[in-house]
């Protein structure tokens, strides 16, 4: 099992409805997610900045590098794209965190 950790960024005003979308995440998103082998997968915000932290566990990493070609995925990324930083594809911008401690 492999973590993983990233953050991205709301635009200001967005933080309660991040919330309220994810509340309510889509079935076929779910089925996607496990799909690809993750799990225990988890975002904080930090109100202060906008700035998001997330941090999942992927059986096998690179099966999430197919995660942007899935159709599922994309249109959740432009149903998000209104309300956080995007890349031209929709996708979040999403910035890999190196891990430095772990207890376990």
């Amino acid at each position: 099992m492999h973590r993983v950790a990233f953050k991205m960024k709301l635009f200001p005003g967005f933080a309660e409805e991040y919330k309220t979308r994810h509340d309510e995440i889509w079935p076929g998103l779910v089925e996607v997610l496990k799909a690809a082998g993750i799990s225990d997968y988890s975002i904080f915000i930090d109100e202060e900045t906008g700035y998001l932290f997330a941090t999942l566990k992927a059986d096998d990493p690179g099966l999430l590098d197919n995660l942007p070609t899935n159709p599922v995925v994309q249109q959740w990324w432009r149903f998000m794209s209104d309300i956080m930083e995007t890349n031209t594809d929709n996708s979040p911008v999403s910035i890999p965190l190196k891990e430095v401690f772990y207890l376990a």
